[in-house]
């Protein structure tokens, strides 16, 4: 077999990242339109409903979202051995847990309600339409959930694509009826959260019928493989790892917002300006490590340890490359873009005291990125759950020695170092894979599949 020549990786990177760039880029529209539209109702509290109500799901829903990394690395490395009948029993496995999860979730319906809402603070009329938003949205959550399954899936089989089609379709739908709900019909808030429901309804059937294009009888396997005994168990050990990083990742931003509140509105509101370009980076970002994730996880599949650490060298290579992009634009332009974010004097001032952190941030929190990404392609979650553990408390003393010294430069501070953290701890695991990837059998699969006394 002859040896793949370097361009190919990076060509191939490219045509991976592209269409999830594109399809990040949609997701902040989706957030202006709902805002918009009930902007042009009588009353400023259902602009607060849907804030509300958007910010419980979307923190809700990204607890889940072990649900998209697990599947892709499960699918990326069974395409990597041409193991069609295993790609439709990863499909089946992460598309029942997500019902399941999903059904579940309806199910507890009233004391999340009830916890959502303690935790708001919201009362009266505030209350009530974030209530009514809440008992609408939730039954949309198997068809969330589900989602997440099957855009994992796609991005694993390296169909980017199909999954930027996908998304669109969940974010333009979207859109489409908060026009027509609320405008057209008058729905208020019930008809935001409506159109979030109905949109994913459509969206999982446009992505199983992108899905079955390409596999037919999508789910048209073995019970006895889906259900097996050893694979179950990888899949809730991988879940599980992706669940309690996911859940260190949140604790270490709302800290950050936290610590941010206790300062001062001003504070607070610089902060919230700034994140939002930082979260602007990531949308960025995320497509070359979701290329990292299939390229390596295919590779790894496949055990072809050259093509693995040429997967990984071209989509950092790009991905370092971007962020200086990035850099550079906060750079030259992060007054214009806070000025764009922010019409208050004074909240502008603020922020343009913290934006060299901001300047500083893509190049520093690219490592972790792409790593994180690597270690999902391989499911080597293990590691990447211990890692961001010693990494969140990297964080929390470094909030405790810098914040009180340095005020809000210190809380910065902090958050890079927790980039830092987050990059060096999984370099230090990032061997084990490397060696795991020329391994002749990878100790994932010594996991996973049953010993014949099983």
């Amino acid at each position: 077999m002859g040896v793949t020549p370097p361009g190919h990786w990076y060509r191939r990177t490219l045509v991976l990242a592209g269409p999830i760039i594109v399809s990040n880029t949609s997701v902040p529209l989706v957030g202006a339109v709902d805002t918009a539209v009930v902007g042009h109702l009588p009353d400023p509290v259902y602009i607060g409903a849907v804030a509300l109500g958007a910010a419980v799901f979307s923190l809700l829903f990204w607890g889940f979202g072990f649900l998209r990394m697990g599947t892709t690395g499960f699918t990326a490395q069974a395409l990597g051995r041409g193991d069609r009948e295993e790609l439709r029993a990863v499909l089946a496995r992460a598309a029942l847990t997500a019902l399941v999860l999903g059904v579940v979730l309806i199910a507890l319906q009233w004391p999340l309600g009830v916890l959502s809402l303690a935790l708001t603070g919201a009362e009266g009329l505030l209350r009530e339409e974030t209530l009514a938003y809440f008992r609408v949205r939730v039954w949309g959550a198997p068809a969330t959930l589900l989602n997440y399954a099957l855009l994992g899936y796609l991005i694993g089989v390296q169909r980017t694509g199909a999954a930027l089609v996908h998304q669109l379709t969940l974010n333009l739908t979207n859109v489409a009826l908060d026009l027509l709900l609320v405008f057209g019909l008058d729905q208020g808030v019930r008809g935001v959260a409506a159109a979030s429901v109905a949109a994913e309804l459509a969206a999982a059937a446009v992505g199983l019928r992108l899905i079955a294009a390409r596999l037919p009888r999508p789910f048209a396997t073995d019970a006895t493989r889906v259900f097996e005994r050893g694979r179950l168990l990888a899949l809730l050990r991988v879940n599980v790892d992706i669940a309690v990083r996911t859940l260190c990742l949140i604790a270490a931003f709302f800290s950050f917002t936290l610590a941010g509140s206790r300062q001062g509105e001003l504070v607070l509101a610089a902060n919230a300006v700034l994140m939002h370009l930082q979260h602007f980076m990531a949308y960025g970002l995320d497509g070359f490590a979701h290329a990292a994730e299939t390229l390596s996880g295919h590779a790894y599949g496949a055990r072809r340890a050259t093509d693995f650490s040429a997967a990984v060298r071209a989509t950092s290579v790009l991905a370092v490359g971007v962020a200086a992009f990035y850099s550079l634009v906060y750079f030259l332009f992060g007054p214009h873009l806070v000025a764009v974010l922010t019409g208050i004097e004074a909240v502008r001032e603020e922020a343009l005291r913290f934006l060299p952190w901001l300047v500083a941030a893509p190049l520093i929190s690219v490592w972790s990125f792409q790593l994180d990404g690597v270690f999902i392609g391989t499911t080597h979650t293990r590691e990447m759950r211990n890692a961001m553990l010693l990494s969140l408390a990297v964080f929390a003393a470094s909030v405790s020695v810098a914040l009180p010294v340095f005020g809000n430069h210190g809380l910065w501070a902090a958050l890079l170092v927790f980039m830092v953290a987050r990059a060096l701890t999984l370099a230090f695991y990032y061997p084990r894979i490397r060696r795991a990837a020329a391994a002749p059998v990878f100790p994932t699969e010594r996991e996973i599949i049953p010993k014949a006394s099983d």
